[in-house]
């Protein structure tokens, strides 16, 4: 199907030999906005002609990583496999209007050339003297289909990132299209696929830049009008190095395990490369009404975790209590971690509120909120257990009565315990560190009163006197 170029419409199109890589989720998420953000379609397609490599589990790994970054595509699922028998049809067109020509070198033979070459110290480009032969002289033999480069001149593609980009077609080889057995290459099946789907923007790593030269030749030779072309620089790590996986975790699902939030995730991602103003942390509303290819940088962008971690902070402190508790059941599920039970949603949703400011990641969020998800007795952990001394328990056995009666309310709650450390001639801080450790057995938690409003008047006295006690 072609385009009338009315509609803007872009694809990802990876290959499944194995999980959906940072490199790959970007380049997905800068299609995805640029298509939504000018109502377009955002197109899937799976690159599985390399049949040795490609698995049903990478696929399926790309699908769950671009779902949980919430990047929806247009219908259905294209492989590029399936339309083999499409390729081959554009190759013999390509042979019928004398764009291609049908190469008998056997494999023995171009080695020869290359070797001669090498020897010769002239260029490896293979020559094939078949591009000029005479039909009636073709033997009856195996032959692959080769596309009729241009030998003089420039290629010439006006790149939206790049820019203006040239190489001397003295330097493109007549590639093959289609083998011998009759199966399409990848530079001819991509060029197809793109043409067919309607694709009028090809965003993608600037790796595929020289290709992007030869395969503007197969869309001169049909007569098919190229897409626009955006080359993203790459990915590096804070080294200036390619990102690899010494510098952390590599696939998307990875970083769910993590527990980073999909929204932060998908912020950070948009930053890495494209900017917008000064623009640091914004919604994917925003990043699809801002996204245009212009704010792409030349220069590779550099993984930062300590960006991410802060950026996916302000994520979680802004999403609401209902938004949060099913990304974090995902993450428990995606961590292996076991799920929680229904008195701890219960208990979670209540303490959501309290927990998610300064949370980066959701594994923070739940230490934070173990108060509400642990069990009576809490054992207190190694710092919590030094503020319950034998001063401190007694001071917990003098507040216990008195909040037995107090209304439940924070400035009640704050009210009693300032009395209480008033007439110990302490502030109030003094009493905060063995109050938060008798409530959570932790000496990080979220305020005390928070806490005690979340859990409730009969736990926090039930805490209390255990910890006194203990």
């Amino acid at each position: 199907m072609t385009n009338s170029r009315q509609e803007i419409v872009t694809r990802f199109a990876p290959s499944p030999t194995g999980y959906l890589h940072i490199g790959g989720a970007r380049t997905a998420l800068f299609n995805w906005l640029y298509a939504r953000g000018h109502g377009g379609r955002f197109l899937l397609r799976i690159e599985d002609t390399d049949r040795e490599r490609s698995t049903p589990e990478a696929t399926e790994a790309i699908f769950r990583g671009l779902k949980w970054l919430g990047l929806d595509w247009d219908g259905e699922t294209t492989s590029q496999f399936a339309r083999k028998d499409r390729h081959a049809e554009v190759a013999r067109e390509m042979l019928a209007r004398g764009s291609a020509y049908k190469c008998f070198c056997t494999q023995e033979e171009i080695d020869a050339f290359r070797a001669a070459a090498e020897a010769e110290r002239r260029s490896t480009l293979f020559v094939s003297p078949w591009r000029d032969a005479d039909p009636a002289d073709h033997p009856d033999a195996p032959y692959v289909i080769r596309m009729k480069a241009p030998r003089e001149g420039e290629t010439v593609i006006e790149d939206r990132v790049l820019g203006r980009v040239q190489v001397a077609n003295a330097q493109l080889d007549d590639m093959v299209c289609l083998r011998s057995d009759g199966t399409p290459t990848y530079m001819l099946a991509v060029v197809v696929d793109d043409h067919d789907m309607g694709v009028t923007h090809v965003i993608r790593g600037n790796e595929h830049l020289n290709n992007a030269f030869r395969q503007v030749m197969i869309y001169r030779a049909m007569g098919w009008e190229p897409p626009v072309w955006a080359h993203i620089p790459l990915i590096n790590g804070t080294d200036g190095k390619k990102l690899s996986k010494r510098h952390g975790a590599l696939g998307v699902e990875e970083y769910q395990a993590m527990g980073y939030p999909a929204a932060g995730m998908r912020n950070y991602l948009t930053r890495l490369g494209w900017s917008h103003g000064d623009a640091e942390f914004f919604t994917s509303e925003e990043a699809m009404a801002w996204f245009e290819l212009d704010g792409i940088g030349r220069s590779p962008a550099q993984f930062d975790f300590k960006k991410l971690e802060n950026l996916c902070g302000q994520h979680i402190a802004a999403m609401s209590e209902a938004a949060l508790l099913p990304e974090i059941e995902a993450f428990l599920t995606a961590a292996k971690r076991p799920p929680l039970s229904q008195a701890q949603k219960d208990g979670l949703a209540r303490a959501l509120y309290c927990v998610k400011e300064r949370a980066k990641t959701f594994p923070e969020l739940l230490e934070k909120a173990h108060f509400v998800l642990g069990k009576r007795p809490f054992v207190p952990d190694a710092g919590a257990a030094e503020a319950l001394d034998p001063v401190s328990r007694g001071i917990l056995s003098e507040l216990t009565p008195q909040l037995q009666n107090a209304s439940w309310d924070r400035d009640e709650l704050e009210a009693v315990a300032a009395g209480v450390a008033k007439a110990h001639g302490i502030g109030l801080g003094k009493i905060a560190a063995p109050l938060r450790a008798a409530l959570s057995g932790r000496t990080v938690s979220p305020s005390v009163f928070d806490m005690m409003l979340v859990i409730g008047r009969e736990e926090t006295l039930a805490r209390l006197r255990d910890a006194a006690g203990a």
